[in-house]
């Protein structure tokens, strides 16, 4: 058997042994015997030159690929001679040159390592591989500066050696969150061959820090009233650990009344802390609110600061009016300078804002006066009437000294209670009444009327009627008349008689119900108005009730001469006795005539023997009332020869009736002058 040692990676033709010398053969009986080199392996890596003898590299020959990791590599040859057939075995030996680095699985490998960490903790890196062998395998790892990690190299029993990183200083996410290193394989041949593999290690946060505030208390400012929404401050805190760790959620502390959370909110998110509510200066005026701020880790951790929010003041409360004694009725005769009220202002501002002044107006009678500081007297500045204005409000307006100033007025009732001061007034100081005589017993005749401006008792009257003279000055007016006491209604007792009574006269009284009593009195005129209730009366001639007068002409009596003379009277006046004389009746209604007026009955036209001898004659007497009334009488005028003596007795008669025409005349201008008054 023969041995050879060649290195691997020779190139094609490369010498490994020359057999013929080292078998001690002639050249020439080593082509004479066929010589063949035979490889057990499929691929032929050695040819022989059979010239020289020589055994030569035929095919690349990797050592890795032939024998792996296997510390010694060979490759068996047979050589075959024949004449006589020989075998000869050759053992060619591979050794190994460095031809590899070592080699990792990947240019880079990633790593995370929580924060928190054990000093001391391995982190096993995949180690590189070296198919070379021996001291061209791979010997030793190397790695790059750290302040945290060193490297130690596992041996195993295999001669396999496995780099670690060792945690040799605690990590911080927060100073550094990447580590970067490079690891170095480098084997031992001659030159050594390397490489390297970059270790990127990712500190995984660990909830180590706790939020912190940008500074350690907040100030603002804000004026009274601020609208909802308003902000007040964004507060900003800060977590430099990562990922829920350092997710911030800002809250108001527990440590806060209810009343400041209803007046302020504030958002989780973004840390802006806003007005939800009512800013008032005069409830408080500074706000100092405690805030907490909590990252999502577990555990939590949290921090807190404060925020003193300072109230600035504006004008924002009218002032107050307090009434502290108050009298709403007041007397008329109050005197000048009465204390009606006495009001207590207030405003809840401050500063100017807060100082009130008060004034009523100038038109009433009423005054203020400042007793001192917040106090004022509501006093009457002049004589009252009640009957002239009863009932006053009275405005007081407050107004502060604000910019714009604010201003509340109050309103206080004030009614005046009535004094007895004014005697009842009649509507006219006289009445003038035309009462129709016959007027029905109870009839009203007139309704004196009588007003008293004061009121309630004061002006309850009360209605009489006096004495008083008239046209009978022994005549009493209460015989005949009476009067309701309460509506001033004057009423007959007894029916008027314009024959007996045309005129009366009295007084009537009033009263009202102070203590004392004013009173007053008018005049009331009764005129009686003539009624047609007197028929006319025939005073001539004179007849009975069932003959008539009877009167005697002579034959030869000449037209128009005058035969009688019907004299009537009537009792009432005027037109009820302007009286009218008709003849209604005759037996010859051609022959005679009646004078309208006067009542002359005359003879119309001579009279005939044909015409009879006796005559009746009847006359109507009738006034002018409505309905008017009558009076008849029957006249019977004879025709005889002793005209003479009966004419001269009539004439007369008629010369004895002459003057009873200026009755009728007298009673026409009575009833001229009664019309006219």
């Amino acid at each position: 058997q023969i041995r050879y040692s060649i290195p691997e990676e020779l190139t094609r033709g490369a010498f490994v042994g020359n057999i013929a010398k080292d078998l001690g053969t002639d050249l020439a009986k080593l082509a004479a015997a066929n010589l063949q080199v035979l490889s057990d392996s499929d691929s032929q890596y050695f040819s022989v030159n059979v010239n020289t003898g020589v055994i030569m590299v035929s095919e690349r020959i990797d050592r890795e690929q032939l024998c792996g990791q296997n510390p010694r590599c060979f490759l068996h040859l047979k050589l075959a001679i024949e004449n006589p057939v020989e075998f000869y075995r050759i053992e060619v030996e591979i050794l190994d040159i460095n031809d590899n680095p070592p080699e990792f699985p990947s240019d880079e490998v990633s790593l995370r390592i929580y924060e928190l960490a054990s000093l001391g903790a391995r982190f096993p890196i995949q180690p590189a591989q070296d198919p070379d062998v021996g001291t061209n395998t791979l010997q030793t790892y190397h790695l790059s500066a750290s302040d945290n990690f060193n490297l130690n190299v596992k041996a195993r029993t295999d001669g396999g050696k496995f780099p670690e990183l060792v945690l040799e200083r605690a990590l911080d996410r927060e100073f550094r969150a990447f580590h970067h290193l490079v690891l170095t394989a480098e084997d031992g041949g001659s030159p050594p061959q390397s490489s390297k593999i970059r270790i990127t290690i990712q500190v995984l946060d660990a909830n180590d820090n706790h939020p912190v505030f940008d500074r350690p208390s907040y100030g603002a400012r804000l004026v009274e009233n601020s609208p909802l929404g308003t902000l007040v401050v964004k507060l900003n805190a800060t977590d430099v650990d990562e990922g829920p760790n350092g997710d911030i959620r800002y809250s108001l502390s527990s440590h806060n009344s209810a009343t400041l959370r209803q007046i302020f909110a504030i958002d989780e998110q973004t840390g802006e802390i806003r007005v939800q509510g009512n800013l008032d200066f005069e409830e408080a005026t500074v706000y100092e609110i405690e805030v907490e701020a909590k990252d999502m880790g577990s555990p939590t951790m949290e921090e807190h600061c404060s925020v003193v929010v300072e109230i600035t003041d504006v004008n924002d409360n009218a002032p107050e009016v307090i009434l502290t004694s108050f009298s709403s009725s007041l007397s008329e005769d109050a005197l000048p300078g009465t204390v009606v009220a006495v009001i207590h202002v207030r405003d809840r501002d401050s500063g100017e804002q807060g100082k009130v002044l008060c004034h009523v107006s100038s038109d009433l009678p009423f005054q203020l006066r400042k007793d001192y500081e917040h106090q004022y007297s509501l006093l009457t500045s002049t004589h009252l009437d009640r009957e002239r204005v009863a009932y006053y409000n009275v405005t007081v307006s407050a107004s502060d000294l604000g910019n714009p100033p604010l201003s509340r007025h109050t309103v206080l009732p004030i009614t005046l209670t009535d004094v007895n001061d004014n005697a009842p007034q009649f509507e006219q100081a006289s009445y003038e009444v035309l009462v129709a005589e016959n007027n029905p017993v109870g009839s009203m005749l007139v309704t004196v009327s009588a007003a008293d401006p004061d009121s309630e008792q004061n002006s309850r009257l009360s209605y009489s009627i006096l004495r008083a003279g008239g046209t009978d000055p022994g005549l009493d007016p209460t015989r005949y008349l009476s009067i309701h006491p309460t509506n001033g209604q004057v009423t007959a007792k007894f029916p008027f008689d314009y024959e007996q009574t045309t005129y009366l006269q009295f007084h009537v009284e009033v009263s009202d119900g102070g203590s004392p009593a004013l009173r007053n009195r008018t005049l009331v005129h009764v005129f009686i108005v003539d009624q047609n209730d007197n028929a006319p009366q025939v005073h001539f001639p004179r007849a009975g009730e069932d003959s008539a007068a009877q009167f005697r002409i002579s034959p030869s009596i000449v037209p128009p001469t005058l035969i009688t003379k019907v004299v009537a009277i009537d009792a009432d006046s005027g037109r009820n006795a302007w009286l009218s004389y008709h003849l209604v009746e005759a037996t010859d209604l051609g022959l005679f005539s009646v004078a309208l007026r006067s009542g002359e009955v005359r003879i119309m036209r001579a009279l005939q023997d044909t015409d009879a001898s006796a005559h009746e004659l009847l006359v109507v007497v009738q006034d002018a009332g409505e309905p008017p009334l009558s009076t008849a009488v029957t006249l019977a005028v004879l025709v005889e020869e002793k005209g003479p003596e009966a004419l001269q007795g009539s004439e007369a008669r008629a010369a004895d009736g002459g003057g009873l025409p200026t009755i009728t005349l007298y009673l026409i201008v009575s009833l001229v002058l009664i019309s006219t008054v």
